[in-house]
């Protein structure tokens, strides 16, 4: 097998790829005992590898030629798919994605959180493709005055591959809005706020869709691209130096999950999966048991607390975000009181509860909020993860009280390693 000691010498390796990285790249061993990580691979390969990243213990890698395919290999369906960074898994079998998935959950919780679970069965989406209700772009003008506009490249984020109909994981309404505004927005983008780099998030809702641009300018007139674009709902902004998110042209859109209608403002969150994250809902209300008090912390628009609102408990959401917590307050059901502030400063002073719901955002949750459950939480607690690693961080910070006992995960993000994970805390030893 051909080696690379000196990757200033020799810098091509021979690589049977054993297994996937949580990020998604095929994991292979080189012949000095580094582990290599090369995206675009699958277990059961034999390719000859690139180093193009060379550190003490490990190394990263890029296809140079497929010696010899795996089984479970798949020709993936986006003509883009060796160029852009969005997705990673497109050639892995749907149903080996699932099995990783799963698999990374529990390497996760072992390696970082120091407790051994077995792999959680992961929840497949309806829809393997056309399933993202949201979507962001990047968009940056050049000092050509030539406008680039799609996603970060595989292995150099600094760049933006050009993306124009050919991603597959937005909604189909997505699509053609993304396009029509490429179409509409003129050279060098001029009927968007000026600025060299530019953040366009496409949503879509049951009004229609709605973009939000971050970044630029204040004072931006939508007006002009509204009528070329009446693909587009609403046209929101958010300057670089302003302090909120804008309605610049346009009407305001709702959207509707379940029996839930809310108004729809700049970013505020939403799961991107609608029927994957209906079923998550009603997996993670299903799991708070008996009781009557409860805590929907990270709320976002309150779809959890509303729900559990409506079947007779009293809840209190906490959200940050005020566009989020105008959503949350718009038709609310008796029993749900939304409350606006960060998670660490007003969980005390909402407990005691019969349950705590958690929906960090990616990074978990603040260093304060595992003390004050510790000392002052339930005797159950709902975590719902959308990263394994800070999933398993916060899952040590815990375990002085609490321990493990469920686990389910659900494929919100097919082609892509990211997996949402629901994970059911009592009290260590039942006590």
């Amino acid at each position: 097998m051909a080696g690379c000691l000196n990757v200033k010498s020799v810098d091509i390796a021979e690589v049977e790829v054993r297994g996937l990285a949580a990020g998604g790249s095929g994991v292979g061993d080189l012949p000095d005992g580094r582990v290599i990580f090369t995206p675009r691979t699958a277990p059961g390969d034999l390719a000859s590898v690139r180093i193009v990243k060379s550190k003490k213990r490990w190394a990263g890698g890029e296809v140079e030629s497929l010696i010899r395919a795996s089984p479970d290999r798949v020709d993936p369906p986006c003509r883009l798919y060796d160029q852009c960074g969005g997705c990673t898994l497109q050639h892995i079998r749907y149903e080996d994605q699932l099995l990783w998935k799963g698999r990374f959950v529990a390497d996760a919780l072992q390696r970082i959180g120091g407790v051994a679970v077995d792999a959680p069965s992961v929840e497949p989406s309806e829809l393997e493709t056309g399933y993202r209700n949201r979507v962001t772009f990047t968009l940056r003008r050049l000092r050509s005055g030539r406008v680039v506009a799609g996603f970060h490249a595989l292995g150099r984020p600094s760049r933006i591959v050009e993306v124009w109909s050919e991603c597959l994981l937005p909604e189909e309404p997505i699509r053609q809005a993304w396009a029509d505004l490429r179409a509409a927005w003129g050279p060098g983008a001029r009927l968007l706020p000026m600025g060299g780099r530019l953040s366009l998030t496409l949503r879509g809702t049951d009004d229609g869709v709605v973009l939000v641009v971050e970044g630029g300018q204040e004072g931006w007139n939508a007006r002009d691209l509204a009528e070329a674009t009446p693909s587009v709902r609403a046209f929101w902004h958010r300057p670089t130096r302003g302090t909120g998110t804008v309605l610049v042209a346009g009407e305001p859109a709702e959207d509707s999950w379940g029996p839930d209608r809310f108004s729809v403002e700049g970013r505020a969150f939403l799961q991107v999966n609608r029927s994957t994250g209906a079923r998550l809902i009603d997996h993670v209300v299903a799991q708070a048991g008996d009781g009557s008090v409860a805590i929907d912390a990270y709320c976002g628009v309150g779809l959890y607390g509303r729900a559990l609102a409506r079947g007779g408990w009293t809840v209190t959401g906490i959200e940050a975000d005020p566009a989020a917590c105008r959503a949350a307050r718009s038709d609310t059901p008796t029993g749900l009181t939304i409350q606006q502030d960060t998670v660490e400063r007003a969980l005390a002073g909402a407990l005691p509860a019969d349950v705590v719901i958690l929906n960090p955002p990616r990074t978990g949750l603040h260093a304060s909020v595992a003390p004050i459950l510790i000392e002052r939480g339930p005797g159950r607690v709902i975590y719902v993860s959308c990263d394994p690693a800070t999933l398993a961080r916060d899952t040590a910070a815990l375990q002085e009280k609490y321990e493990i006992e469920g686990l389910t995960c659900f494929d919100l993000f097919p082609q892509t390693a990211h997996v949402e994970t629901v994970a059911v805390f009592g009290l260590r030893g039942g006590s």
